[in-house]
């Protein structure tokens, strides 16, 4: 695909990756935000539809609220699955946005943050 100067792609790298930790992970790079937040949330669902329940953000380096939206909507497509997501490796700025919305609860654990 052809980049263009103000593009921005959605990376994903596929098929999942083994962690350091031994599991199976969905791992997300580069950017989540409005301008691939629909293309994002479709990997994702898919991810999910195929069993995948560890999302490791570590790769991101660009998000903004639709970040947030996605991983919300994620959440919603595995309870209806009747799984739980675990989210890994949160950008410190995904973090903030996370509080900002009164969101730590749902989605930060101390195993997510960054250090």
């Amino acid at each position: 695909m052809k980049k263009t100067k103000n593009s921005r792609q959605h990376r994903l790298k596929r098929p999942p990756n083994k962690s350091d930790k031994g599991f199976i992970v969905y791992k997300l790079a580069g950017e989540l935000s409005q301008q691939n937040a629909r293309t994002a949330l479709a990997a994702g669902n898919a991810a999910i539809s195929q069993g995948q329940s560890d999302f490791d953000l570590s790769g991101l380096e660009r998000i903004d609220s639709a970040a947030v939206a996605v991983m919300i909507e994620w959440q919603r497509q595995a309870l209806e699955k009747k799984q739980t997501l675990q989210f890994h490796a949160l950008p410190a700025s995904l973090i903030s946005l996370i509080r900002l919305y009164g969101l730590s609860e749902q989605f930060i654990t101390p195993s997510s943050e960054r250090h």
